[in-house]
């Protein structure tokens, strides 16, 4: 009895303990009262590392700790080129003067290549959204990187995306790649809220300067069963009906 009542007080204490370090305490609270402040079990440089892993996107403290550790197993030449890795893209890596997509050369490849299709615009939110459209080898044109939509209640106005550059780039040719006069502007925004309300934005602006605005197709993708698919794709999909060919 005695072993199995020593056992009981001791995960009691150990859940207690494992709550305050939650909460933020730095140790459990003993004889002598709590510190003030968290401590890390860690070196400091580990420690430091393991926060700014952390701080990225989809990575918890966990994973940080695996990848801060798989770092220190392996061979310092391969830890620091990671590292310099990082730092030849923050150095070198910055966006087109012209399209606002990312590129190690200005202007980005695209917009130097004289064999695209310079009347035409393709406007997307992300230079990863460019990538994906850039992938399918289907669109000959040009691009345009808005940096992101339109979001009042983030407080995200036309101001805070490369729209004003857009403008230009339709209002006078010589800021469009080999000074061709941009005829049609297609938007390649998100199909949610914002991003509708951004599209409704520029095709406002882009109708007034007398240059054709269309979209993006939406509707059924391929495979798709009906009994699953959202209203919302339903409803684009029946809009955007065309003749059988």
């Amino acid at each position: 009895m005695g072993g199995w009542y020593d056992r009981r007080a001791t995960l009691r204490r150990l859940w207690h303990y494992n709550c305050s370090m939650a909460d933020g305490a730095a140790t459990p609270t003993g004889q002598g009262g709590s510190r003030p402040g968290r401590t890390s079990a860690y070196p400091e440089p580990v420690d430091r590392l393991i926060t700014e892993l952390a701080s990225l996107p989809g990575i918890g403290r966990r994973s940080a700790e695996r990848i801060a550790f798989h770092l220190l197993k392996a061979d310092e030449p391969k830890a620091m080129a990671l590292a310099r890795a990082i730092a030849d893209t923050k150095r070198a890596v910055k966006h087109c003067s012209i399209c606002s997509n990312l590129t190690a050369a200005d202007p980005c490849p695209i917009c130097a290549d004289p064999e695209r299709d310079r009347s035409r615009v393709l406007v997307v939110e992300q230079p990863k959204d460019l990538i994906a459209l850039e992938q399918t080898g289907m669109y000959k044109g040009l691009y345009h990187v808005l940096m992101g939509r339109l979001s009042p209640l983030d407080g995200i106005g036309p101001g805070e995306l490369t729209i004003a550059e857009l403008l230009r780039r339709l209002d006078n040719p010589a800021k469009n790649p080999g000074a061709v006069k941009i005829e049609e502007v297609i938007l390649g925004l998100n199909p949610t809220l914002e991003g509708d309300g951004t599209a409704l934005y520029l095709a406002e602006q882009i109708r007034a300067r007398a240059v054709a605005v269309t979209r993006l197709a939406r509707g059924l993708p391929s495979g798709a069963q009906l009994e699953y698919v959202s209203k919302a794709v339903l409803a684009d999909a029946i809009e955007g009906r065309r003749e059988m060919s």
